[in-house]
């Protein structure tokens, strides 16, 4: 019970956390960031009576109904949640830190919050700023087996119906959005005629805060990726590096019998996983053991076992992917 509650404060605030990324950092600059909110962002300049989490519904619902009629996905209580939560909480968030419906159409930054957060000059700044702030409320939210809609059911329409890879999937969608921000506002077709920043910049300010914000979303999910998988294959055994896993890392690897393809000799392969800051150290006594030794060092994407992480409890449960 005490877990349930916990996970849906959690929801809660990650809604307000991104919310709060919005409307302080982004939509007063028409910085078009991707995504449901920042097509919602472009549509406020040509009807600025609407705000933009309104649009946001606009978006979202029908997204949320078409998730369910063409890919047969089941919406838990959860998404549901987070996606009607989001949109309500940055208009409500929009009309307390402005003061006057004209300021709160034309996302005045001079009048935001009596303009103490007035960061026009600063453009760069605010888009790191507000990636990074979505970024970590979308990450609370996602760990809590929740979703605020958007473009990822984009993404998987058009995976299955157009068969293109979801990554590049969501790269399109977002890339639409930010071609329709820079026709709208870049190029004046909307309401944003006192916008001082050539087109090109607000592009430019547009792709950082999607990359800043994808980075913070994957820390926020997957934590530090800091492990590394470590391949060595020798034509001797290496007696001193494997007393040096156990006995001086405390850890321990697997041993695979193999053989060279070429002149099919016996070798021995050891497979191991380790932090990055014991990758320097299993070098040097590799060197030592056998310095022709064949070693490849990659990225380990997860690790689950003894000494590492619990495989999940359940389906349900996240894990860092």
């Amino acid at each position: 019970m005490k877990k349930t509650i916990t996970s849906w404060v959690s929801i809660l605030l990650g809604c307000f956390i991104l919310a709060s990324g919005f409307v302080f950092f982004i939509n007063p600059y028409n910085i078009v960031p991707g995504g449901v909110y920042g097509a919602s962002i472009v549509l406020h300049n040509l009807f600025p009576s609407v705000q933009v989490g309104t649009f946001g519904y606009m978006f979202d619902v029908p997204l949320l109904i078409l998730s369910v009629v063409l890919l047969g996905a089941r919406l838990g209580t959860r998404t549901i949640v987070a996606a009607l939560t989001t949109p309500l909480m940055m208009n409500l968030l929009s009309r307390a830190v402005y003061p006057s419906q004209e300021a709160l159409e034309a996302l005045d930054p001079s009048q935001l919050l009596g303009g103490c957060m007035d960061l026009s000059d600063h453009l760069m700044l605010t888009s790191i700023i507000g990636a990074t702030v979505i970024g970590i409320g979308s990450g609370i939210v996602v760990r809590n087996q929740a979703t605020t809609g958007g473009t990822d059911i984009v993404g998987m329409l058009l995976q299955k119906y157009c068969h293109i890879r979801f990554s590049r999937a969501i790269l399109l969608a977002d890339g639409a959005v930010v071609c329709f921000g820079l026709a709208v506002i870049g190029f004046g077709i909307g309401s944003a005629e006192d916008v001082e920043q050539p087109a090109l910049f607000l592009s430019f300010y547009s792709l950082i805060a999607i990359f800043v914000c994808s980075r913070v979303i994957a820390f926020m999910i997957n934590g530090a990726k800091n492990d590394k998988l470590i391949f060595v294959i020798s034509d001797k055994r290496m007696t001193d590096l494997h007393k040096y896993i156990l006995e001086d890392l405390d850890r321990t690897a697997t041993c695979i019998k193999s053989s060279g393809l070429y002149t099919g000799a016996e070798k021995e392969m050891l497979f191991l996983v380790v932090s990055y800051k014991e990758v320097s150290g299993v070098k040097l006594k590799i060197k030592e053991a056998d310095p022709r030794a064949f070693v490849v060092v990659t990225d380990a994407y997860d690790a689950f076992g003894e000494g590492w992480k619990q495989l999940p409890s359940s389906a349900n449960e996240l894990q860092p992917e």
